[in-house]
């Protein structure tokens, strides 16, 4: 099982701030697609470039192998000062 966290703005876009995906490996972009083909209205948000991935607390490229256990986190940039 993947627990997979949504945070932010995206957390309010999407309805959830979580979901858990049964028998997934592969790279946090499949997982990207996977969620959209689950959920078509997430797509315009979770597909936009400046969505950062984090894979079990640290920030992650697309590549990133994501194996049952993890934990992935979605996450618009953030600003502050």
């Amino acid at each position: 099982m993947v627990k997979v966290l949504f945070f932010a703005r995206l957390r309010q876009q999407l309805g959830t701030g979580e979901i858990s995906l049964a028998d997934f490996s592969g790279s946090l972009s499949a997982l990207r697609e996977v969620l959209c083909e689950q959920h078509p209205d997430w797509s315009a948000h979770l597909q936009r470039d400046d969505i950062r991935m984090a894979l079990n607390q640290e920030l992650a490229e697309s590549e990133a192998v994501v194996n049952a256990g993890d934990e992935v986190a979605f996450f618009p940039p953030v600003t502050g000062g």
